[in-house]
């Protein structure tokens, strides 16, 4: 990516140096937006932008399936396909129920059924298991296994065929045959390697586990140092042992990836998975913070490895800010999808998602005639439950036609969470400004009960504009925004902020034309 002093200032840490230089972002994607693949057998990093934390990937012959930790944000898990390990296109969301927070997964496929293990944070914390018998559903009703003291299951199949759950801590417990039910009592297997003590981390934090077997030999893939915190602090490390049964020696060189200094391109990386390409080589998936984009959440990485005399793994890539020669082989799907509608559907689960939403949220939610209505929920962003996208560049735009209720309020946001985020909405008679999580200044609107607003975001400096004559002329509003700490080392919950819209208060908004234009 193109890297621009005054932009980065923004968003960077105090006192870090510049990334070293890279190719610029191959543009050519849907509205501008940035793709991974060159176009001449190299790709750059993220190979999804945006927030695609604690990747989860599966191969199925000669197709490859990801899906992600999805929080309060549903539907949820959604399957993302790909031939050749660059390109990934969304398929369906696997989850379609709020059974809590959605931690870092396992997608699995065992017996000609498919199946995903599913940690929560809720009231109590547990793992739930779904299963399909296609990779696009339908999926199960979730079942909960009772582990309410454990996050980031991993599915393993030991030697002997028996089916085990791997957990945080180097825990594991043993699963029934058909990988529904417990077949035995949590026990403690592993003892990570530990960093040593001067080291910037945000916390020892064993987790993440992902179980491969390769060559005679079981490998353990382990994150340790916190998630996010300084963006030295996430990091890979790896132990083998030749039975499920261990013992588990780990590897004299941990940790395998982590990021050393703050003039790196990519912060805080870690959760990694090993998969092997259609040539077969062999590659990690993981995940880490851009560079000075923290609201970008941690976007999905792809490193290539290889395999040492003695039976370890590499990783190859160093801090992947330079281009890398794709797997060769497989087919190319189309990258990502446009983020703009026209709302002849509503891509719920593929591409829009509630924030929390109730148990009946989607009934909220009609389209029809090129027309989103959305009924209003609550009193502002905060308890509307907007719906969101995932964007992964670092500026775009976002406009869309807003028709209200006479007691509605609606807008376009930029959305963390319920405490944290900014938009500008308006009801028949004002306007209304929200910044910070709050919502603020309300000036006399001129334009009445519909208008045009277009958020623009450049590199975490935010402006609004409206339009009354549908978007021939517009009108800057007098609030701009600085948004670069709207993120997680901020305010918890490892998400990114994300463009969106809502209606709140009573009756129901219209919405029309939304479009997305990345911006360079």
């Amino acid at each position: 990516m193109t890297v621009n002093r005054r932009a980065l200032l923004a968003g960077t840490l105090a006192g870090a140096a510049l990334p070293a230089a890279a190719p610029a972002a191959p543009r050519g994607g849907y509205e501008g937006q940035r793709v991974p693949d060159l176009g001449d057998g190299r790709f750059l990093n993220p190979i999804l932008a945006g927030d695609h934390p604690d990747p989860a990937i599966l191969r199925d012959g000669a197709d490859y399936y990801m899906t992600f930790s999805s929080f309060d944000s549903y539907p949820g898990l959604t399957i993302w396909h790909s031939r050749d390990l660059v390109n990934w296109t969304p398929r369906a969301a696997a989850l379609t129920r709020n059974i809590g927070s959605v931690w870092a997964v396992s997608l699995e496929k065992h017996a000609g059924r498919y199946f995903l293990y599913v940690p929560v944070k809720a009231s109590p914390n547990t793992i739930y298991v779904l299963w399909a018998d296609h990779i696009d559903g339908p999926w199960s009703d979730p079942i909960d296994l009772g582990l309410h003291r454990h996050i980031d299951p991993c599915h393993a199949v030991g030697e002997d065929g028996s089916r085990w759950l791997f957990l945080s801590g180097g825990d594991r417990v043993r699963l029934a045959a058909d990988g529904l039910s417990l077949a035995g009592a949590v026990e403690h297997v592993y003892d990570p390697w530990r960093y040593p003590d001067d080291w910037d981390v945000e916390g020892f934090s064993p987790e993440g586990p992902k179980i491969v077997r390769h060559g005679g030999w079981f490998y353990m893939i382990t994150a340790v140092g916190g998630t996010a915190g300084p963006p030295t602090g996430h990091m890979v490390i790896a132990a083998r042992s030749r039975s499920i049964h261990g013992p588990w020696e780990n590897d004299p060189a941990n940790p395998l990836v982590r990021t050393t200094s703050t003039a790196e391109r990519w912060w805080s990386r870690g959760h990694a998975s090993l998969v092997e390409a259609p040539d077969g080589g062999w590659w990690s998936v993981y995940h880490g913070y851009e560079n000075g984009y923290w609201t970008l959440g941690r976007q999905a990485l792809l490193d290539p490895i290889r395999w040492t005399a003695d039976g370890w793994f590499r990783m190859t890539g160093g801090d992947l800010s330079r281009a890398i020669a794709k797997p060769r082989g497989g087919v190319a799907v189309p990258h990502g999808q446009p983020l703009s509608d026209d709302f002849a559907t509503l891509a719920l689960g593929r591409k829009w998602n509630f924030f929390r939403p109730a148990a009946d949220e989607a009934r909220r939610a009609r389209v029809g005639g090129g027309t989103l209505t959305l009924a209003a929920r609550g009193t502002a962003p905060h308890d509307s439950a907007p719906l969101l996208l995932t964007a992964g560049d670092q500026a775009y735009a976002i406009e869309c036609d807003v028709e209200v209720d006479p007691a509605t309020v609606a807008g376009l946001l930029l959305f963390y969470d319920d405490r944290l985020y900014c938009g500008l909405g308006f009801d028949p008679a004002r306007f209304v400004t929200h910044q910070y999580g709050l919502e603020r200044a309300r000036p006399a609107n001129p334009h009445g009960a519909r208008m045009r607003l277009r958020v623009t975001n450049r590199r975490h400096i935010v402006s609004f504009h409206t339009s009354g004559d549908g978007g021939r002329t517009w009108t800057r509003f007098d609030r701009g925004m600085e948004v670069s700490g709207y993120h997680h080392n901020v305010r918890g919950g490892f998400l990114m902020l994300r463009p969106g819209l809502y209606a709140a208060g009573r009756g129901s908004a219209r919405f029309r034309d939304f479009t997305y234009r990345a911006l360079a």
